[in-house]
């Protein structure tokens, strides 16, 4: 078995109507979560270079796509599917790590945002810099909460004025996270110079 991450291109529609299918089984399984696409749409994804694959040989395993909201100030990595048979492999953190890697490339300046039901979705969310956060900090895009119509939850955005949902919201900040690094960086050497100065007292250098 060899399973190889990939952006996915032309050579890869062939799986767009399984793609789907295995998104709809997921979500069945949970009963929550993963709205379905159209295959065009699916399909378009793949065409403009913003979907992650993963496939063992010449058979799909996992896939994810991108898409950008509000003039491209945020982000998703939505849709992320991994068929049963390879779960448990680790396939799901490195299509989130390749589609983050894409999403970061071709968006350095968006905040990246998911929803999710999933713990292991979130777990790798938060590994990669994601924090949970309420719903009044995603995009307000309208097109991106349209999507949610499919969702057998919808009802539930509905009813509490798309302020929340059984989903969890997560946001990765490129400006926080940069502001964040750059306070801990200052911290470890401003520890280094104080533990610099100790010794050179101790020794008298």
């Amino acid at each position: 078995m060899k399973i190889d991450v990939m952006v996915a291109g032309e050579e890869h529609l062939r799986f767009v109507s399984q793609i789907n299918d295995s998104i709809d089984e997921a979500a069945k399984q949970r009963g929550t979560g993963i709205a379905r696409r159209t295959d065009e749409y699916i399909a378009d994804k793949i065409n403009s270079g913003k979907a992650i694959i993963a496939v063992n040989r010449d058979e799909f395993v996992g896939f994810c796509y991108i898409e950008s909201w509000g003039h491209d100030e945020f982000v998703a990595n939505s849709g992320l599917i991994v068929r049963p048979q390879y779960r448990g492999m680790g396939v799901a953190k490195r299509i989130k790590q390749a589609a983050f890697d894409l999403s970061r490339k071709r968006f350095p300046n968006a905040k990246l945002f998911g929803l999710t039901t999933g713990e292991a979705v979130m777990r790798i969310n938060t590994d990669l810099g994601y924090e949970p956060v309420t719903f009044a900090k995603l995009t307000d895009d309208e097109q991106f909460w349209q999507g949610c119509q499919s969702c057998v939850n919808y009802d539930v955005l509905q009813r509490t004025n798309m302020t929340k949902c059984l989903c969890t919201g997560m946001i990765y900040d490129p400006v926080k996270v940069a502001k964040k690094k750059a306070m801990e960086e200052a911290a470890a050497a401003e520890a280094k110079k104080k533990s610099g100065s100790f010794w050179s007292r101790l020794f008298g250098k």
